[in-house]
């Protein structure tokens, strides 16, 4: 028997090779037939996979978002999702199917440029490559561009994107009954900072804020889905889906107990609600803000009544990021002064990708290996990394975003609409993270933002290849022909 063990575990190795080579052929051989399955199991990591053990208080191993020894710079995680992208650009090219129209991909673009200028300095100051292309910086919105790109090779057709659809619907509402169900039973999210550090005796759903985002994202579906003047025809089970979705998503965000959360889902439900007309704004906003409302309120003051700083009233919400008139400044604004500072002193360049920023060791969270490299504002971060540039290419990414988008909006079918409009929903949500949050240092954070920014695109290209299909087939039954096997668009 120990013969067995000894010959089995030293093969445990070879095993794993094979096994992994055998999984990647399949994955090619997949990849290459039906691109979209790909982006389905890559989609699923992100959307039910834990970026974050902060404030937990067992320690944890670095996870699949961590690029671990550096080797290949990048987390492996990015790397198959670049292998993926591959596969779906040559399945495109063997059926002549062109990607669709992005305007973001300009923007992109300007991105990797400025990420290269930024290496091509690093090289020439003697700072590593590991260390010029790390997550601290901003090499994770340039790997944006490939999911994006990804997901406009993959779904090509219309019921694609409805599928799509439905899968964003169903996740949402899984991740959104496994928060509750944990909060219920089994005491919430053990990444609890306020409970663990901060003495706040609240349990939460999830404290990741990425979570909270899928639940938004799956709720603008279900809304739109629920509450347009114009529907489409759908089963009961999906009618059914659609309002388990929107009570437990809207719950879950309510029990994150997340401020930002709070405050981004307000803006998506604007969002959401713009795209109905008038009277029906008016019904939604009878019925549903009460109940939101009452919701946050109630969450609001059960955990700002227990907070060390919070006085009451509506500014208890940034107790953290108000100046006291007397005693020390906080940390939190602390921090952003000294980002301040050094992004004025380098306003056309930064301080470069692998920058730290002066005065970072008398903040106690920076205490650590990462001390300096982030700070608590996506959009000052971006200043104090790139300068000027990267905050131009910052506005213009999403100047774009929003400018394809209301078009978009202007233009869906009713089966489609929800879509692009949970896109719009969910960087609408991520607002506050922008600006007071650390979003771009996360491979989670950003990947789920390149989703919510490709699903107007991806809505759009339903449409137009429903629109040109549909002559076809309509040409083929006058003269009494058989249809014709569905064929993917080619675009201009």
């Amino acid at each position: 028997m120990q013969t067995v063990l000894l010959y089995l575990y030293t093969s445990l190795p070879f095993i794993a090779v094979v096994a992994l080579a055998i999984g990647s052929i399949v994955g090619v051989g997949v990849g290459m037939v039906w691109p979209r399955f790909l982006v389905y199991g890559y989609l699923a990591v992100f959307f039910f996979k834990n970026s974050t053990s902060y404030g937990a208080l067992a320690a944890s191993a670095p996870g699949i978002y961590s690029r671990g020894s550096g080797v290949l710079l990048f987390p492996l995680l990015l790397w198959c999702m670049f292998g993926a992208w591959i596969c779906a650009r040559v399945s495109a090219g063997f059926q002549r199917y062109q990607a669709p129209p992005c305007n973001l991909r300009a923007w992109f673009l300007a991105w990797f440029l400025l990420l290269g200028g930024h290496v091509a300095v690093a090289l020439f100051s003697n700072v590593t490559l590991a260390e010029a292309l790390a997550p601290s910086g901003f090499s994770n919105i340039v790997w944006m561009a490939p999911l994006v790109s990804l997901m406009l090779l993959s779904f090509r057709t219309r019921e694609h994107v409805i599928e799509l659809s439905r899968f964003i619907l169903l996740a949402g509402l899984v991740r959104a009954g496994f928060g509750l169900a944990r909060w219920a039973v089994l005491g919430g999210d053990p990444n609890n900072v306020y409970a663990n550090m901060n003495a706040i005796k609240i349990k939460l759903t999830f404290f990741d804020i990425n979570d909270s985002l899928l639940c938004t994202v799956a709720f603008a579906i279900a809304a739109v889905n629920l509450f347009q003047v114009v529907k489409h025809k759908r089963s009961q089970f999906w009618t059914m889906v659609d309002w388990a979705t929107l009570g437990m998503t809207a719950a879950c965000i309510v029990l994150s107990y997340r401020r930002s959360a709070w405050i981004g889902f307000l803006l998506a439900f604007l969002v959401i609600m713009m795209r109905f007309p008038l009277q029906r704004r008016v019904q939604m906003a009878v019925l549903g803000l009460p109940v939101v409302g009452a919701g946050l309120l109630y969450a609001a003051v059960k955990r700002l009544g227990q907070t060390k700083g919070a006085s009451g009233g509506l500014s208890s919400l940034f107790y953290d990021m108000e100046s006291k008139r007397f005693g020390a400044e906080s940390e939190r604004v602390l921090e952003l002064k000294f980002a301040m500072a050094d992004f004025v002193n380098h306003l056309f360049t930064g301080i470069g990708s692998w920058g730290r920023y002066a005065g970072y060791q008398q903040i106690s969270w920076q205490a650590g290996h990462d001390g300096g490299l982030f700070l608590h504002s996506g959009v000052l971060h971006i200043a104090l990394k790139a300068g000027i540039p990267g905050l131009v290419l910052l506005c213009g990414t999403i100047w774009a975003f929003m400018a394809f988008t209301r078009r978009a909006l202007r233009t869906l079918p009713p089966e489609l609409l929800g879509l692009a409009t949970a896109g719009a929903a969910g960087l609408a949500f991520m607002l506050p993270d922008l600006l007071i949050g650390t979003p771009f240092p996360q491979v989670r954070t950003t990947q789920m933002l390149a989703v919510c920014l490709a699903l107007p695109y991806v809505a759009m290209a339903g449409l137009r290849a429903a629109a040109v299909a549909e002559p076809a087939q309509a040409a083929r039954r006058a003269y009494g022909m058989a249809p014709a096997p569905r064929r993917y668009p080619v675009t201009a």
